[in-house]
């Protein structure tokens, strides 16, 4: 994970490379270890930086989606179950095992929801996770304290997986680039380059940083860019119609006295047709989401007065201590890139299925699905390519290939765990230089060690990337994160050889990026 290197392979490439990827989100490094560990020659562009998007703003859930037993797609549940097994084995440092509780209000709602819970661990098979139990109004206020005394009739409780999704797909990046895929981020695709008969034969991609293009020759061109897929679709061809219907979905990062308990809620029935989980995650809560349909996808979305409104009013029917906007810490926007079904009405009754095409072109783009199926969606994607192009590939194997960092861990995801066996590596710059393992400030735990190991280990380019996705302080507390932004700039730069005009320029555009993440400015 060296940019540099990486630019120049790119630069000394003679032979065109079998496969280039278009985006950098889970889907598309998925497709990169997919590609890969088959022994094809594999080039990852991101536009941005890895997960900048969707993939570092989701639920923070690994799961088969029980909402969607519901809606009776079996084969989507059964699918995420499978995929979610396979991450808990392959990434136990990034997923774990979490309680949820389901509040019921009679006897009736317990056995609703315990027949369907049962359904869902039969639907797991051996992969699943702890059983589902009913439990009474006494049990239910012990697995989570901090809800108000009429909302617990009793309830139930069953498993799912949580982890933390920028570091899980630094991590799928990280082996993709270990089974020598080459990826780059800040490399924007600009054009499809196409041969005399129409067919794309490579893109046309600009260095950010540098300002340097490059002709990029490839047997295979895959689009995974998520929201942006018809953006990219129609560099192919203009005329073609929009196969995505972007919807955003906002998350709310309180602290943790909110809802003390290691068990998740989850509120089945909402004014939205959703379901709100309010769950702890990294010493905080997390309560979301909305489900909003957006004219056109962006890269820094925000959240609506009206979705930041409801998610109050939602979990405050629960809390005994109710939160109000001066107690959010954080507010983080995803995007949804659904795949549109014109038969459907609200986005949270599209399916979250994937679809793969491929255009006249040859052109591959994969689009939907959802986290927790990003692996299998990249094996269906290489499948097809390698059919489309005669590649002689071999089996998929990522079913089984341990991820970067894989450590077994015990217990919550915390703020060090997620490196795995790469906090060795950070606890070696801090024996070095002691200094650098003391936290930057009292409210965060980020330490100096932890930024020049982004700088050095994970491609971190930007103050952005070191603080909402190399780690996760932006997420944890955005006024707080902003106050040590200067600091994380000055160790940023003198890793990466920039100056104090760089310095002051990324701190005006991560100021930018900020007010994004802060109640008093969405609108």
């Amino acid at each position: 994970m060296n940019r540099q290197q990486n630019i120049a392979r790119l630069q000394q490439r003679q032979n065109p490379w079998d496969v280039v990827i278009i985006g950098g989100g889970a889907t598309g490094v998925y497709i990169a270890l997919e590609a890969a560990t088959r022994g094809l020659d594999t080039l990852l562009l991101e536009q941005s930086d890895f997960g900048k998007g969707t993939s570092s703003r989701s639920t923070k859930l690994v799961h088969g989606g029980v909402r969607y037993l519901k809606q009776g797609n079996i084969k989507l549940v059964t699918e995420a179950l499978r995929e979610r097994a396979l991450l808990h084995k392959n990434a136990p440092h990034l997923v774990k095992d979490l309680a949820f509780l389901i509040p019921c209000q009679s006897r009736w709602e317990r056995f609703f929801y315990g027949t369907g819970l049962k359904v869902y661990d039969y639907l797991a098979g051996r992969d699943r996770f702890a059983a589902s139990i009913s439990i009474s109004s006494e049990q239910a206020f012990k697995h989570a304290p901090g809800t108000k005394p009429d909302t617990l009739k009793g309830g139930v409780i069953y498993h799912d997986g949580q982890f933390d999704d920028a570091r899980l797909l630094l991590s799928v990046a990280q082996t993709a680039s270990t089974h020598d895929a080459c990826l780059l981020n800040y490399f924007a695709v600009k054009e499809l380059v196409k041969s005399s008969t129409g067919s794309v034969i490579g893109v046309v991609a600009g260095d950010q940083e540098s300002g340097q293009e490059y002709q990029v020759d490839a047997r295979c061109v895959i689009n995974a860019t998520g929201p942006f897929s018809d953006a990219v679709r129609k560099l192919d061809d203009a005329t073609q119609s929009e196969i995505i219907a972007p919807s955003q979905g906002v998350h709310l990062v309180v602290s943790r006295e909110f809802f003390p308990g290691e068990t998740a809620l989850i509120v089945p029935k909402t004014s939205d047709g959703r379901v709100i989980f309010i769950i702890p995650w990294h010493d905080r809560i997390i309560i979301g989401t909305t489900d909003t349909l957006i004219p056109d996808p962006l890269l820094e979305p925000i959240a609506q007065e009206q979705e930041i409104d409801f998610l109050i009013e939602t979990a405050n029917r629960y809390l005994a201590k109710e939160i109000s906007r001066a107690d959010i810490l954080s507010i983080y926007t995803g995007i949804r890139p659904l795949v549109k079904d014109k038969s459907a009405g609200k986005t949270a009754a599209i399916s979250r299925d994937h679809l793969i095409q491929v255009s006249d072109s040859g052109m591959i783009t994969i689009a939907g699905g959802k986290w927790t199926t990003a692996r299998k969606m990249a094996e269906d994607c290489i499948n097809t390519a390698a059919s489309l192009h005669k590649f002689p590939a071999k089996e998929s194997s990522t079913q089984a290939v341990k991820l970067h960092g894989y450590q077994e861990t015990s217990g919550q995801l915390t703020h060090r765990s997620v490196y795995g066996t790469d906090l060795a590596g950070i606890e070696e710059i801090e024996a070095a230089h002691p200094e650098t393992a003391i936290p930057i400030c009292e409210e965060l735990p980020l330490r100096p060690s932890e930024v020049i190991w982004a700088a050095r280990q994970e491609m971190a380019r930007t103050v952005d990337d070191v603080l909402a996705r190399r780690t996760r302080m932006l997420f944890l507390n955005a006024k707080a994160t902003l106050n040590i932004a200067p600091t994380v700039a000055e160790i940023l730069a003198k890793e990466l050889d920039y100056d104090q005009q760089w310095c002051e320029n990324q701190l005006e555009e991560f100021k930018a990026i900020c007010k994004r993440f802060l109640p008093e400015v969405s609108s």
